[in-house]
């Protein structure tokens, strides 16, 4: 345990800033603190109760008895604190918080480092110093090397519910590093994101409906146990992102809803305040001290936990009031999602701060300095709603519903965009991606290998939910485990090995990241074959002449010796195909290399004759010229899409 060299009051300054709304570190002002005081150890508490005519320090130290433990009002905007001479680290805790009406509230610390496993809900005092990270060569790394031309492949994953032990009990942070890790490692996920890991009361809200901004849960172990879990998957280059819900919050009464008896965090006006849908607290995105709260929490991760990039969830609701039958914009969510990015990225100019905003707002992504709001990732809910739409459609339907691929690039360029298949669309009886597809069993597998395809060579970065990387076959069960035992039937099995290489040949080729957010990156071959649903593109990187060609078909017609234009003159080989016997399917992959012939097609001054698979992704290559070395994994591909047994 070590100890702060801190004042027993917080500083003057320090309570300018809080209200102010530029305190971006109040964590260290508020909360329980072991500190060091002219020679005495001792614990500090500090809270903001505006309208609080009283409040006590309750607690297992007290016999939760605080009459010997008033808190002193140190001015008049509510903030309170008080020295006990004591190390009370570990004891359990609360406020007792008399109203204005002499009402009694019992309320968990806003700021606890720590909390009681639900469904107790006592903070606990909790020194976050101490933990010795080893992941200095991760974070060289992430300066060095910026997201926008790299690979991304984000796994989202609840905890909770990955896997559970055979009693049903939860793995633990420690437990998970052993387990989770290295199953990510081997899948070739860049990135893990998680959903909330605030305390939270509810299981089944899934961290959406947080009590605890500043404590990791304590269903899973302790901070330092998350630490741990952190630093782990660092050392093993993955990185962390946090999904993270600065709009709104749960209303238990031991929480922050109604704190000191009135609207403290939440927004006076109870059309702004309620949100009925969820059924929580809207934060007064307004309000100076709000802003401190929040902001500072986004710190808070990336100073101790070394959080890699949030996850901000619900942006829509934020920027627009509620409870409106027309939009209005909500111009103090403005500020603060604009201050918010401008703080984190002058803390760490690396992270990733991603939005969940459904709506066209312009300019997410863009600079605060150009009007935008800041992010540097938006998910793409639009393109993730129109392709679902289109596979779901039964084949025969899609030449009518073409539009829904098409249009997602006419916009693709507009924001910097993940693209998105989250817990979101496979939860509320939305079924799973697999149970999505139309067809038969066999041809489920083949549309959703050809719709992860699309996914890998689409523009913009790429988030799968876990479970969609082997084919889960039932929605999201949020209380049960992963089925893994869907290991035990073949197809399973191969659409693992499926999900496997397609992400290692992503990570493999530049044209598919590298120019993700620049329209020189992506040119049409064919657009307009809506009667056979075929697709094709090229997928380029920086470097001249290295090129992908994609061709998708969304029906389950084969074909042979049809037609494809091509940009350059050169023999093209078939570099990657969902059909391939060893993912499961019939096997229409072109073994040959494949001539360029010197006859216009597509509006391309070559074309080349190739077989297409039914319901399949085939992507090609040009033959490097003679001379240059080929590349080791290019050739085990090969190998797997022709069939022939590899080592």
């Amino acid at each position: 345990m070590r100890c702060s060299l801190i004042a027993t009051n917080p500083t003057d300054f320090e309570v300018h800033l809080f209200h102010e709304g530029s305190l971006y570190k109040s964590y260290k002002m508020f909360g329980a603190h072991i500190v060091r005081n002219e020679g005495v150890v001792g614990t500090r508490f500090s809270v903001w109760a505006p309208h609080a005519r009283a409040v006590r320090l309750v607690g297992s130290f007290n016999n939760w008895n605080g009459k010997d433990h008033p808190l002193t009002k140190i001015n008049d905007q509510g903030v309170w604190t008080i020295f006990i001479p004591e190390n009370l680290e570990g004891h359990l805790y609360k406020y007792e918080i008399v109203t204005e009406n002499e009402q009694v509230l019992l309320k968990a610390d806003p700021y606890a480092f720590y909390s009681e496993l639900r469904p107790r809900t006592a903070s606990i005092v909790y020194s976050l110093d101490g933990y010795h990270w080893n992941d200095k060569a991760w974070q060289r790394k992430k300066r060095r090397k910026p997201a926008y031309d790299q690979p991304l492949f984000i796994y989202e994953v609840h905890l909770g519910s990955w896997k559970k032990k055979e009693d049903g009990s939860f793995y633990s942070y420690q437990e998970l590093a052993e387990e989770l890790i290295p199953y990510v490692v081997q899948n070739g996920f860049t990135h893990i994101e998680l959903l909330p890991l605030i305390e939270h009361p509810l299981d089944r809200s899934w961290g959406y409906q947080g009590t605890g901004y500043y404590s990791a849960t304590s269903r899973y172990g302790t901070p330092h146990d998350f630490m741990f879990f952190i630093d782990q998957c660092h050392q093993a280059g993955i990185g962390v992102i946090l999904d993270w819900v600065p709009g709104h919050f749960c209303k238990d009464a031991h929480g922050l809803y109604m704190f000191d008896g009135a609207p403290t965090y939440e927004y006076v006006n109870i059309q702004d305040r309620e949100n009925p849908v969820w059924g929580t607290a809207n934060f007064d995105l307004g309000k100076p001290e709000v802003r401190s709260f929040l902001i500072s929490n986004a710190l808070f991760w990336m100073e101790y936990f070394h959080i890699d990039g949030f996850r901000v969830d619900a942006v829509a609701n934020m920027l627009y009031w509620p409870n409106s039958h027309v939009l209005h914009k909500n111009h103090y969510a403005v500020e603060f999602l604009q201050k918010l990015n401008e703080a984190v990225f002058s803390y760490d100019p690396s992270l990733l701060m991603i939005a969940e905003d459904s709506t066209d707002w312009p300019k997410v992504t863009a600079p605060t300095y150009e009007g935008g709001l800041g992010f540097n990732y938006k998910w793409n809910m639009g393109w993730m709603n129109d392709i679902l739409t289109y596979m779901e459609a039964a084949p025969e339907h899609r030449k009518y519903l073409h539009h829904k691929v098409t249009f997602s690039l006419l916009y693709a360029y507009s924001e910097n965009f993940i693209l998105p298949f989250s817990h979101d669309e496979v939860v509320h009886g939305k079924k799973s991606l697999l149970n999505k597809m139309p067809g038969e069993y066999e041809q489920k597998f083949a549309q959703l290998r050809l719709l992860y395809g699309y996914l890998a060579t689409h523009p913009g970065k790429k988030l799968l939910f876990m479970g969609g990387e082997f084919g889960q076959f039932d929605e999201w069960k949020d209380l049960d485990q992963l089925d893994w035992m869907l290991f035990d039937f073949e197809m399973h099995r191969k659409m693992s090995v499926y999900v496997k290489d397609l992400i290692k040949f992503y990570k493999r080729h530049k044209p598919l990241y590298e120019l993700d957010h620049s329209p020189e990156g992506f040119e049409w071959i064919d657009v307009h074959n809506a009667e056979q649903s075929i697709f094709s593109f090229v997928r380029k990187s920086n470097k001249e002449n290295d090129i992908l060609v994609v061709v998708c078909n969304f029906t389950g017609t084969a074909y042979h010796d049809y037609k494809v234009g091509v940009p350059l003159l050169a023999t093209y080989k078939e570099a990657f195909n969902s059909d391939a016997s060893l993912y499961g399917g019939c096997g229409y992959i072109n073994k040959k290399p494949m001539t360029a012939l010197e006859e216009p097609f597509h509006g391309k001054p070559y074309h080349i004759e190739m077989t297409i698979p039914p319901f399949g992704i085939s992507v090609l290559r040009p033959m490097k010229k003679r001379g240059e070395r080929s590349v080791d994994g290019e050739e085990k591909m090969r190998r797997h899409v022709v069939g022939r047994r590899t080592r």
